[in-house]
């Protein structure tokens, strides 16, 4: 099984192969490699327009998560019944979103790229953010798979979600 990797937007050079091993490193931790998992990454547009359908914000984002498993609890691996649900769902990266996001923090586009898809996967895996208790598992949850990640790659990720804010 695999991740489907996906580049929707020209705004902002990517460097796809980088995204993919680490991917590949985040579902390694996670246990999760026997699963499918979709990446698309998109402008400003294109995250605008699935927040406003999706969520009824009318605002740019920087990832939405879709599960395939909807009803999955936090730290759970879904129980498929045949290979095609083999599935964990999708990400969308708001890859513009995040640049600017980056240019103001200064920080690493690429590295943005890995927190906020650990996080997605977070989702995927039936986290949520929705009250401060959700959110401090959450939180628990990334800032474990970002430590990992960063003792077997030599990396200093942290997670972007500091403070609560259920709108993420």
């Amino acid at each position: 099984m695999g991740v489907v990797l996906r580049n929707l937007q020209k705004v902002v050079p990517l460097r796809r192969a980088r995204l993919r091993k680490d991917v590949n490193t985040l579902r390694h931790i996670l246990g999760i490699q026997k699963f499918d998992l979709g990446i698309i990454c998109v402008d400003n547009q294109r995250i605008q327009q699935i927040n406003n359908i999706y969520r009824k914000k009318n605002v740019p984002t920087d990832v939405l998560s879709f599960p395939f498993y909807e009803d999955i609890r936090p730290g759970k691996l879904p129980c498929p019944l045949n290979r095609d649900e083999l599935n964990l769902g999708d990400i969308f990266l708001g890859v513009e979103f995040l640049m600017k996001q980056c240019q103001e923090e200064s920080l690493d586009l690429h590295d943005a790229l890995t927190v906020v898809t650990a996080h997605g996967i977070c989702h995927l895996l039936g986290y949520r953010h929705e009250t401060e208790e959700e959110w401090t598992e959450m939180l628990q949850r990334e800032s474990y798979i970002l430590n990992e990640f960063n003792r077997l790659t030599g990396s200093h990720l942290e997670p972007l979600m500091k403070k609560f804010n259920q709108d993420r």
